[in-house]
């Protein structure tokens, strides 16, 4: 048995007996866009924010402050490419054939993950912001911006393949042998904890790396959790996809899809928003 770990579901190899369920391997991925194609995404979002720059240049902080909340909430969403991701999506699922009752059953599975990032958003959130009141407290707030959108420049470059960044990850997945010693509401509560810390598990999305930086650099602890638990809102909600009667098939298949569409947006979005924030700045 080989396990797939982008697609996050478990295939059968030849030897099985063809009485056994299966699921085939994927053999149709999405592709990359050329460069010229990414180099003219790039030219668009850096354009897009410097416009966005000077026309809301007057309502500077409550603009950021909107537009960063939009980029980690996102994030969140676009984190659901990574194998942790297709992994959730794949193993909680209602058991047995859809129905009002297996989704009864299932729904407080669904209540524990979401309890779990909670957990993971207050754990996290409350680190950084407790180690930000001692070192950045008196940062300020045009130095914290600044920092925070050249960071999400060079991220944004990185994701279309025009520079390359750091991206220390650990690159684990979820127990997948959990499902086997724990009821489903438990496993829900492990994979919403592991995942809602973040550096758990392998993330494959820089997003993290700028909600990090600016829970961090807040230097307020309510500050922090607030914005980790944006991102993990966004981590969370996908796994409601499995309230509707959608097939697995179905999902890892549109995910599989659009894997590099969502790559390209969350370079676009960096791109975008940092180069606006930089464009306030200097104005």
């Amino acid at each position: 048995m080989r396990t797939d770990i982008n697609a996050g579901h478990y295939s059968q190899s030849s030897t099985v007996p063809n009485s056994a369920a299966c699921v085939p391997d994927a053999i149709n991925f999405s592709e990359s866009k050329s460069s010229g194609q990414r180099f003219v995404i790039m030219l668009s979002a850096m354009a897009i924010g410097v416009t966005a720059g000077i026309l809301l240049n007057e309502q500077m902080t409550t603009t950021l402050t909107g537009m960063f909340l939009v980029l980690t909430f996102i994030g969140g969403l676009l984190s659901t490419w990574s194998p942790c991701g297709y992994s959730s999506l794949s193993l909680l699922r209602p058991a047995g054939k859809y129905s009002f009752s297996s989704v009864a059953r299932w729904t407080p599975t669904f209540i524990t993950h979401a309890i779990g990032y909670g957990i993971g958003a207050l754990m996290l959130g409350g680190a950084l912001g407790l180690v930000g009141a001692f070192l950045f407290e008196q940062l300020a707030f045009s130095h914290m911006v600044m920092g925070l959108a050249v960071l999400a420049i060079g991220y944004g470059a990185h994701q279309l393949g025009f520079l390359k960044m750091p991206y220390p990850q650990r690159r684990a997945q979820v127990p997948h042998d959990a499902r086997f010693r724990f009821r489903s509401s438990t496993i829900g509560l492990l994979y919403g904890y592991a995942l809602g810390m973040n550096y758990l598990t392998y993330v494959q999305t820089p997003t993290l790396y700028i909600v990090t930086g600016a829970a961090l650099l807040t230097g307020d602890i309510t500050s922090a959790i607030t914005i980790i638990a944006v991102f993990n809102i966004g981590r969370c909600l996908p796994v409601a996809v499995n309230f509707l009667p959608i097939s697995n098939q179905a999902v890892q298949a549109w995910l599989a899809k659009w894997q590099e569409r969502a790559v390209e947006l969350d370079g676009f979005l960096l791109l975008a928003i940092g180069t606006m924030a930089l464009t306030m700045l200097t104005l």
